[in-house]
Order: structure tokens, then C-alpha cells, then sequence
């Protein structure tokens, strides 16, 4: 039986050092109005067994003494292998009938970043990312450039319609029967621009990072980019603070750089990732008219989860805890 030790010593050149943080991993697969009785209880199991199999791969990476990016990826690529998010496989339609997905990665030793937007070919879009963090000296790449890019650095490529699901495509339909939606309000208010996964962990070194990977928001036109591929806005990673990868309304998160805000206020005003969450979410965001969550992890590796909407996907798992999952909002 494993022994869990929140405070672990070992010996390195003759010296006793401590590690005052524990491995973990936390995901998010979208938020919104996410309730009971619109999911069957067939749903419901598949998204909680995709949820765990993505935290699983996450934390194995971390437990074998691997580098949290590779479990940030390991954890996404999971979820946008499934049809069931609006990541890879599942992502939504845009107003032209096309997919053009987005993602971001962050490693929070040293602030290194990168993300790509409106790529149309690359299987795994995080892994994309993670290609432009360490192999270009740029942050983000987009459209046709960041399809390119990633072809050349040997990642897999695929038609645009491998991403197609009839379930996204009854979604692209009920909004194009609809009036005037292009890019109203009414557009922006439905759930439709919720579905984007994330996942942020901390390695054995105390290496905290996030990532976030989407297919951004159902019918969006003109190359709309939403918030997760914006370093600072969907994705953040410090590791004198936190990591966070957001979802939810992307308008908002980027114009309230909500990833780094909460971090901020972490390593600024030396208060707990919860509340500052709490803060960002609650009510800045809230207030604001933004919807949405995030899911973080502060540097002792204590998970935080917290969103203003009637669910979020979401679970962890640490070295003090087993793998959880949840849907929906807890009750008070």
C-alpha cells in the first residue's frame, strides 16, 4: 500500500532537502448550463469515465517522474481524442461549416509560452502548442502559418473533416435556421461557446503548467479567436503562484486577462488561489456579465475549481487525494 507523505525527504550531494508540494493534476472539459436533467445517466458516465481516463494519463506522466507539460498534454490529448468536448474530435462548426481550433501551453519555471489559433489540420492542437513554446522563437502561430508549422516539426495532420460529429453538426444547424445570429448577442449569450478542455499540473521539481484547447464558439465567423490560445487570458502559469486554464465566455476572460489576474493576486496580495479565484470569477467576472470557470492548481499543489455557471466538467487528483470527478454545481 502507497504511503503518502505531503512533506517528502531525500538526499542530494550529502544534503537533506525538503519538498513542501505534491504531485497533482487538474482538468476541466467546459463549462456552462450543464444540468442533471439534460444529461442521460449514458452521458453522464461516458463524460465521468473521459474525465478520468484524461486525469489518469495526467497524473501517470507525473508519478513517473515526468515534466508537468507532458502531463498537461497527456491529460488534453485525451479529451480531444473524444468526441464529447469541443476540442480535436467534436469541435464545433464555424459559420462557414469548417473547424478552426485553437490552444495554448505555459510552463511556469521560467514563463516560456506557446499557443496556436485557427489551425484547420492538426489532429492534436496542444501539441502544436507545445511545438511552438520549444521549437520557434515566437508565442503563437496562427491559421495556415501554425498548420505549417506543425507539419514540419512532425505532428500528425488530418483533413478538416475528421473533426466533424453530428452532434456538433445539429448544434451548426440549429443556430443557422435561426435570424440574425452571425454575431449578435444572441449568438453570444446561447451555450454554444462553452466545450473548451484544460488541464494544470505541478511535477516533481515544482514545475507548474497549464494548457487549454478548444474549438471555440459554434457558427463564429470572421476568424474569431476566443480566449484559450491567449497566454493571460485562458491560460496562465507562474510558479511562484499558480497555473490556470480557463473556459467559458472568451470575450470576457481576454478583456479581464483572468488567467493572469487570478495569478496576480496569488503572488501580489499573498491570498489563498481559492479566494482569488473566488474574486476573479465571482465577481469581477460576474459582474462583468462573463460566464464561465477555471480550474488551478497553487504551488503546494492544492487544486482549486471554481466557475460561475450551472456546471462545469472538472476533477483532479493529488498525492493526497484519488482521482474526482464532478458535473455540476455543488450544493451550498
Amino acid at each position: 500500500m502507497k504511503t503518502i507523505l505531503l512533506i517528502l525527504l531525500f538526499t542530494v550531494s550529502g544534503l537533506i532537502v525538503a519538498k513542501d508540494h505534491q504531485l497533482a493534476i487538474v482538468i476541466h472539459g467546459g463549462a456552462g448550463t450543464i444540468l442533471k436533467k439534460n444529461l442521460s445517466d449514458e452521458k453522464e458516465a461516458a463524460i465521468k469515465a473521459k474525465l478520468t481516463e484524461a486525469i489518469n494519463a495526467g497524473y501517470a506522466v507525473l508519478e513517473k517522474g515526468g515534466e508537468s507539460t507532458d502531463a498537461v498534454i497527456a491529460a488534453i490529448n485525451v479529451m480531444e481524442n473524444s468526441p464529447l468536448f469541443n476540442s480535436g474530435i467534436g469541435a464545433v462548426y464555424t459559420k462557414e461549416g469548417k473547424h478552426e481550433l485553437d490552444a495554448s501551453i505555459m510552463r511556469g519555471s521560467d514563463l516560456q509560452a506557446g499557443a496556436v489559433a485557427g489551425v484547420k489540420h492538426v489532429k492534436n492542437p496542444i501539441n502544436a502548442a507545445k511545438e511552438v513554446m520549444l521549437n520557434s522563437p515566437h508565442v503563437m502561430l496562427s491559421n495556415q502559418g501554425a498548420d505549417k508549422f506543425a507539419k514540419q516539426q512532425g505532428l500528425e495532420t488530418v483533413d478538416n473533416n475528421y473533426f466533424d460529429t453530428d452532434y456538433r453538426y445539429q448544434q451548426w444547424q440549429a443556430i443557422q435556421h435561426k435570424k440574425d445570429v452571425s454575431l449578435s448577442e444572441d449568438l453570444l449569450k446561447t451555450d454554444h461557446k462553452f466545450g473548451t478542455v484544460g488541464a494544470v499540473a505541478i511535477d516533481k521539481n515544482g514545475t507548474i503548467a497549464a494548457g487549454t484547447s478548444t474549438g471555440g464558439m459554434t457558427n463564429k465567423a470572421f476568424g474569431r479567436i476566443g480566449d484559450s490560445p491567449i497566454i493571460g487570458a485562458g491560460t496562465y502559469a507562474d510558479n511562484r503562484s499558480c497555473g490556470i486554464s480557463a473556459t467559458g465566455h472568451g470575450e470576457y476572460f481576454i478583456r479581464y486577462a483572468v488567467a493572469h489576474d487570478i495569478c496576480a493576486r496569488v503572488l501580489y496580495k499573498k491570498i489563498s488561489l481559492e479566494q482569488s479565484a473566488d474574486e476573479v470569477i465571482q465577481h469581477e467576472l460576474k459582474n462583468a456579465g462573463g460566464d464561465g470557470g477555471i480550474v488551478g492548481l497553487d504551488n503546494k499543489g492544492n487544486p482549486v475549481m471554481t466557475f460561475n455557471t450551472a456546471g462545469m466538467y472538472r476533477g483532479f487528483k493529488t498525492e493526497s487525494s484519488d482521482t474526482q470527478v464532478f458535473i455540476y454545481k455543488k450544493k451550498p
